[in-house]
Formats: structure tokens, sequence, C-alpha cells
């Protein structure tokens, strides 16, 4: 099983980046989004590091051996959570994850069919199948770092939300009932930038819900 590659570009495409590694060379499958990630940086002979997913691709008559890489394995590990709905093989998933990993996985959590569906191969009944699969287990892939810029405001959201929620459990809102307010809040105004913000949207989405509701919820 090969985990990883690492040695210089040879050459690149669309989809795939030829790996030398001391005179071997190895063809990696890389999605959309990871090759977007390395904004130009590609040029021949340059250093490279890939993760990979390494599987095989049965034809009627033959076994092909695939490397699919990423960037890093929290990369990889949302890819295999990806490949885990019906209908979506890891070649499909190379071609459809052609955004950024933590909007994908952020649509996911929230629902976002339109989203979704202006992926590369997937239609409405497999995006509906997506979030039916991996909806609530996305959390981890939602916060990952995508640069300096985006370390500060993912750390910045982190402390917001942990204000808010100590604020709600202060109000005596039960923590996973304030977490769901909290995560509802961002879903709809993901731009916030401090906890006073996040609370007052979480109490405009209150006041909005209907008299019987809001006494279930609290």
């Amino acid at each position: 099983m090969i985990t990883q590659v690492k040695g210089t570009v040879e050459q690149w495409g669309e989809n795939a980046v030829v790996v030398d590694v001391h005179g071997l060379c190895y063809e990696v499958h890389v999605p959309t989004a990871i090759m977007k990630s390395f904004d130009g940086g590609l040029a021949k002979g340059s250093a490279i590091s890939l993760v990979t997913y390494h599987y095989h691709q049965a034809d009627p008559s033959k076994s092909i051996p695939v490397l699919i890489g990423f960037a890093n394995r929290i990369e990889k590990e949302f890819f295999e959570r990806f490949i885990t709905v019906s209908g979506v093989g890891p070649k499909a998933a190379v071609k459809a994850l052609s955004m950024p990993i933590p909007e994908i996985a952020q649509a996911i959590d929230a629902g976002d069919l339109g989203y979704l569906k202006s992926l590369p191969g997937i239609g409405g009944q497999r995006a509906k199948e997506i979030i039916a699969k991996l909806q609530g287990k996305m959390g981890k892939f939602a916060l990952m770092q995508r640069g300096a810029c985006e370390e500060k405001k993912v750390t910045a959201a982190i402390d917001i939300r942990e204000e808010a929620l100590e604020v709600l459990l202060q109000l005596q809102y039960k923590k996973e009932e304030a977490r769901a307010m909290i995560q509802k809040a961002f879903s709809r105004r993901p731009d916030m930038a401090s906890a006073e913000e996040l609370l007052n949207e979480v109490y405009r989405q209150r006041k909005d819900l209907p008299a019987g509701r809001q006494g279930a919820a609290s």
C-alpha cells in the first residue's frame, strides 16, 4: 500500500501530477480543489509531497493500481468519507471535489442541495444521499485551514463560538442545545466577527420560531 509520494514534479495536467521519485515516476490523480490550492506553484523539478489513497480499479480483464493525492491526511480522510456515499467512487470523487473541501463540508452540514448539485457529476439525488450519509459529521473538515488568513479566521470563529457558548450555558441553556443554536446562527451568517454578533443572531433566530417551538427548545 502506497501512502505517500515524495519527490519532484515531472509533469502535471488538469487532475494529475507525475512525481519523479529517484527516477521512478508515479502518476498521482489529484482532485480539482487540491490542484487549485497549488496556485501556480507547480514547476518541473520542484519538490512535492502528496499523501495518497491507493486502490485498484477493476476492468474486465485487469486490475489497475491508482494513486489519488492530497496535501494532508485530513483531506484524504474527507475523501474517504465522501466515497462511502452510494454511487460516489474514487474516480468520480476526484472530479466532484472541485471546490475547497471546507466549503463542501459546510454545505453538507447545512444541507445545501443547490451547492452540492453544482459539483461536477453530482445530481439532485446524489446530493440528497451525500447529505443523508454525512450531515452532522463534517465539523473537523469544515474547520480546515486554508492559508495564514484562513487560519486566523478559523481560530477567531472558534473563539467566538466558545465565548458565546459560555454565555448561553450561564443563561441555563443545555450544552447541546446551545451548540445547535450557535451552529445554526453561523450557517445563516458565517461572516460574524464577535460573540455579541453571534448571540444577537441566536436571539433573532429564536424570536423567529413559532411560540410552541420556542417553549420546546427551552
